[in-house]
């Protein structure tokens, strides 16, 4: 996994060179500086908008009693197009603008909810008779044994036992 990981992160950076050559070839050093600070500048802005729109998004959906996956999962698929946006290159940056179209978001969630498992586990939690706001009862599950009085355990006294 690693290696395969590396070798990607080797061919994006061959491929974002080759592309920041031909686009400043094509419209100088000063645009193709001023498109990489512009995309940067956008993609932090995403981050920023999106950090509140995805919580208020996600209120609303639990409120309303809707499933939460799917504006979660617009939210990340936004926070990563910022972060592509960020990253300095072409091909990041057209993958970011990408990812900010919601076609492309929904279509990603789309196979992606389709490739996942869940499994539902519910937990009931015991209360006190009687209702109201008692305290949940905890029940602790152990092994004992019962020590005569008169013996005392290997090892002396460790201030948790009965002294004779």
């Amino acid at each position: 996994m690693g290696l395969w990981l590396f070798l990607v992160f080797v061919a994006l950076l061959i491929v974002e060179i080759g592309l920041f050559i031909v686009v400043g070839g094509a419209i100088g050093v000063l645009p193709t500086l001023l498109l990489v600070i512009a995309a940067g500048a956008v993609g932090l802005a995403v981050i920023r908008a999106q950090g509140l729109a995805a919580l208020g998004r996600l209120e609303q959906a639990v409120s309303t009693g809707g499933d939460p996956v799917g504006p979660m999962a617009h939210g990340a698929l936004k926070v990563v197009a910022g972060l592509l946006l960020l990253m300095p290159g072409f091909l990041t940056d057209a993958l970011g603008l990408a990812l900010l179209m919601p076609a492309v978001r929904r279509a990603l969630v789309r196979r992606g909810a389709a490739r996942v498992t869940v499994r539902a586990t519910s937990y009931a939690r015991a209360h006190r008779p009687g209702g109201g706001s008692a305290r949940p009862v905890e029940v602790i599950e152990a092994d004992y044994e019962v020590v005569d009085g008169g013996t005392r355990p290997p090892g002396g006294g460790s201030g948790w036992t009965r002294q004779p």
